[in-house]
């Protein structure tokens, strides 16, 4: 690849090649919505190949390349293979954004079996794991630094009944990318999560449709309204790009005030 970056321009992703895990829908398609517009080519990793291929589609809008993957980040040989692929189809890998996860079922701790609990945790916090050390290994290898970018939750930071595995896999993303940014800022590379808050999609459609939550919720949110998956693609172009070069171990909370209110 022959473009640069622009000098002038710290949010300029021309020539990037950045990763999105879960990209074909929700958070993730929203992040993958920014880079491609700041000019990046980006890969999207997910299960679901026909989600990919229509979210494919319509990054291609922006006029650069994107690779659809079919892709289990709980899987080690898949998520290894995957960010060989990425390496192989355009030479490195500059930022990866790892945000695939599942929700799981409402079940009150007592009732939680370890299985349902691994169930979660297998996807949320191993498949994070997974998916931010192979970047990593091919950062390393490339010798250009990079950003690693771990999607967590306020969940991470408030008590969730009923959901213990997605809370104490939350927690984990941010432990886990605090101790990235310390062993791996040698290699120029960075490592931070971001923290959605109540945010509109297919994960948090249930209870975002239900009028008991919403009248209990929504008010609680200072600027009055869900997040929206596009609100992610601004944080998504900083972290990726030489903005944020002197940034790293951080928690950056996207939740509307929520947590302040």
């Amino acid at each position: 690849m022959t473009d640069a970056p622009s000098a002038d321009n710290p949010f300029d992703l021309t020539g990037h090649v950045a990763v999105v895990t879960g990209g074909g829908s929700g958070i993730g398609l929203g992040i993958a919505e920014g880079l491609a517009r700041a000019g990046a080519t980006v890969a999207i990793l997910g299960r679901n190949a026909g989600r990919l291929d229509t979210a494919a589609e319509q990054l291609r809008a922006h006029g650069r390349p994107v690779l659809p993957l079919v892709c289990d980040v709980a899987d080690e040989d898949a998520t290894t293979a995957a960010m060989a692929r990425i390496r192989d189809e355009f030479g490195w890998l500059d930022s990866c954004f790892a945000n695939a996860g599942v929700r799981g079922v409402f079940t009150p701790v007592l009732e939680t079996s370890l299985a349902e609990f691994r169930e979660v945790t297998r996807v949320d916090l191993d498949g994070v794991f997974l998916t931010l050390r192979e970047a990593a290994r091919q950062m390393i290898a490339a010798g250009r630094g990079g950003s690693l970018v771990a999607v967590s939750s306020l969940g991470a930071f408030q008590g969730m009944p009923r959901q213990p595995a997605y809370a104490a896999s939350k927690a984990g993303v941010t432990a886990l990318t605090d101790s990235l940014a310390v062993e791996l800022a040698r290699y120029g590379i960075r490592a931070n999560s971001v923290a959605p808050g109540w945010f509109d999609t297919e994960m948090t459609s249930e209870g975002l449709n239900n009028e008991r939550f919403r009248e209990r919720v929504l008010p609680r949110v200072p600027v009055r309204r869900w997040g929206a998956p596009e609100d992610m693609a601004g944080v998504a172009v900083y972290l990726a790009g030489s903005a944020s070069r002197y940034h790293t171990g951080d928690v950056l909370r996207l939740d509307g005030g929520y947590l302040k209110f």
